[in-house]
């Protein structure tokens, strides 16, 4: 008796939680069902063709356009260094001043030896004039004619070689003066005056490079060469080097001036399986300095009517397939399977599954289920707004 009372007193006390619980589970019920007729509030927007190019993002180093080693051409003391480091100086600039006292010295000889060479020719002359007059009397023997006329053409040679003596010895002079032989920003100096240069010395004087544009080099795989000629063909010019290239510096800031591809490489690296290509690119505000690595985009496909969605608008189902959700002209939500194509600066390109027009929802997917009316709002996404 007692073991029943008891079974009754458990069976009151669980009922309220039996009720609780079909309560719980009806209003549950009820809110999921006034969820599905309530419209979800959604951030969307109209895809619309558009002209893309998709970029090849290769890093690269800058190189100077043209540079030049100052070496001296004669050897002798240094008397002055006639630069600041890091100036701009023109073609013809005097760089360095080396002793030019021997080189004057030996220009003064070769003047004098060519003096004697003249008086030499000019007496060879009248001996020559005066056999000739007295072999054409019959006077003289052909010998000392012939030995006249041998006379004038040493003579002769004697003056031709003290003039080529002398121009070589004022050359010499003159490489006394070292120049730069082309117009750039001159780097250290390392030699200073009282030091010995040498003309069969290995390292330089100083260093000119032409930095108004320079050449980036960068390594693309081969296996896009192909993709390069056809989005040259693509855009119109059949050239690889009449594509633009878009410059980003180590920071990723976009640079102000674009780029042109100069040529790729013959060859592929056997170690890599890449190819090297150098493209030329203006540099009239010298930003870019020899040696820094930057990031250059070079152009691989090229699209006249792209279908771009933003990166945020892509949502993925359990196996990792993208997809978008549609909002139709009944103003509901639909999930869609895409195919995406490259990520072009925070938003994909569509290849499949979305027609210009449609509408799709940027922010608040998680919010809307198949068939669900929704709320649009125009999206103003962070990637539209990169773009």
């Amino acid at each position: 008796m007692r073991r029943g009372t008891r079974f009754w007193k458990i069976g009151l006390l669980c009922l309220p939680v039996v009720l609780l619980c079909a309560c719980s589970d009806q209003s549950d019920a009820e809110v999921k069902a006034a969820a599905e007729f309530q419209p979800a509030r959604v951030s969307v927007m109209t895809v619309q063709p558009e002209a893309v190019t998709v970029y090849d993002e290769l890093p690269g180093r800058v190189s100077a356009f043209r540079t030049a080693e100052i070496r001296a051409q004669v050897s002798g003391i240094i008397q002055k260094k006639l630069f600041e480091e890091g100036a701009f100086v023109e073609a013809g600039t005097p760089l360095f001043q080396i002793d030019p006292a021997p080189f004057s010295a030996d220009a003064d000889a070769a003047v004098a030896v060519l003096a004697r060479a003249d008086a030499e020719l000019l007496n060879a002359k009248v001996k020559f004039e005066r056999a000739e007059l007295l072999s054409a009397q019959k006077v003289t023997s052909d010998e000392a004619f012939n030995n006249a006329t041998a006379t004038l053409a040493q003579a002769k040679a004697s003056v031709a070689e003290a003039k080529a003596n002398l121009a070589r010895r004022k050359l010499e002079l003159s490489y006394a003066t070292i120049r730069s032989p082309i117009s750039g920003i001159i780097g250290q100096s390392f030699m200073s005056e009282g030091g010995l240069a040498s003309s069969s010395a290995t390292s330089s004087l100083a260093v000119v490079q032409q930095i108004d544009q320079v050449y980036v080099d960068v390594r693309q795989s081969s296996m896009s060469l192909e993709d390069l000629r056809n989005t040259a063909s693509g855009a119109g010019t059949g050239n690889p080097e009449e594509l633009p290239v878009r410059i980003r510096t180590i920071t990723g800031k976009p640079y102000g001036h674009a780029g042109k591809i100069l040529f790729s490489d013959m060859s592929i690296d056997s170690a890599t399986g890449s190819l090297g290509i150098r493209i030329l690119v203006p540099n009239p505000e010298e930003q870019l300095l020899p040696g820094m690595f930057i990031r250059a985009m070079v152009p691989r496909d090229v699209y006249g009517a792209a279908l771009l969605v933003p990166q945020e608008a892509v949502t993925r189902d359990l196996a990792g397939t993208p997809e978008l959700i549609i909002v139709g002209a009944d103003k509901t939500g639909a999930r869609r399977t895409v195919e995406l194509g490259p990520l072009v600066e925070g938003k994909y390109l569509v290849k499949s599954g979305l027609a210009a027009g449609e509408t799709i929802v940027v922010q608040g997917q998680d919010r809307v289920q198949n068939g669900q009316p929704v709320e649009p709002s125009p999206s103003h996404s962070t990637s539209e707004k990169q773009s």
